[in-house]
């Protein structure tokens, strides 16, 4: 009865655990909807108070997952430790200050990183929908790489234009960022520049992403090609080998069959 109950609760807590990572995928994916359609438009997401409101929301429920997980895990400490930054991002901090009205009070540092939270809880939240994307091992390295490839790519253009829009001239549109993140991740480079800090960053580590990505899709199609042509070689082989065997015993039968006939005519001339 004991084994039977500990296996019960085993199964009871997958599947909690299993409802709290859709719930956490559903919430991302709902959080990089909203940021990505207020892109699209132009409009910036921090700016809209109903945004403010869907803020609190999601992150209402990442920090129910977090206790949630926190009070089934089995090593409390450990858990802490590697759940503590997704902690750290759920917490509300631009509904905080407006509620109580701390905004004056900070410096203007603080606040430029508390406009732009939802925007890192979003890259967060992205990284978790890869992470559910590619956990599969059945994915394939293939599906794997051109995830995390156009997620980058994704992730770069929005957090560009949340920060050139309005800033650079050369940035007046969304089809500007995405064009200006695909350039730099294929090292191409792009007639947009940067003008910002944060621009710039991307813009160099973009370029050291597209030279470490690129040459692993190359070594992966150029493997793929020759354990083609290998497996095509081995199959070539696995034919010519039987037809020499064959042709071999089809001789020995051959000249088994001649040499009585021969001895039989040679007793008659005898």
């Amino acid at each position: 009865m004991g084994n039977n109950s500990a296996i019960g609760q085993f199964f009871r807590e997958k599947g909690i655990y299993l409802i709290l990572h859709l719930i956490v995928l559903a919430l991302s994916l709902f959080l990089i909807i909203c940021i990505s359609v207020d892109s699209f438009n132009n409009v910036a997401f921090y700016s809209q108070p109903q945004f403010v409101h869907i803020q609190v929301w999601v992150c209402i429920g990442f920090i129910a997952d977090f206790f949630i997980e926190l009070f089934l895990s089995h090593r409390k400490w450990h858990y802490i430790k590697t759940r503590f930054i997704f902690f750290l991002i759920a917490i509300p901090y631009e509904a905080i200050l407006l509620q109580f009205h701390f905004t004056s009070a900070l410096p203007q540092e603080i606040l430029y990183l508390i406009r732009y939270m939802p925007l890192i809880r979003g890259g967060y939240a992205l990284a978790i929908v890869v992470g559910w994307l590619t956990y599969s091992k059945a994915a394939g390295l293939f599906f794997t790489y051109l995830i995390i490839l156009l997620s980058t790519v994704y992730f770069a253009s929005l957090t560009f234009y949340q920060f050139e829009h309005g800033v650079n001239p050369m940035v007046t549109s969304y089809g500007n960022a995405i064009w200006w993140a695909a350039m730099n991740m294929t090292t191409v480079g792009c007639n947009i520049v940067a003008v910002t800090t944060v621009g710039k960053v991307l813009s160099v580590v973009m370029a050291s992403m597209g030279m470490m990505m690129f040459p692993i899709f190359t070594v992966y199609i150029t493997n793929i090609i020759t354990k083609h042509n290998q497996e095509g070689e081995s199959s070539e082989n696995m034919i010519l080998i039987p037809k020499a065997v064959y042709g071999k015993k089809h001789d020995k039968k051959s000249s088994g069959q001649n040499k009585p006939e021969t001895a039989s005519v040679d007793n008659d001339a005898q």
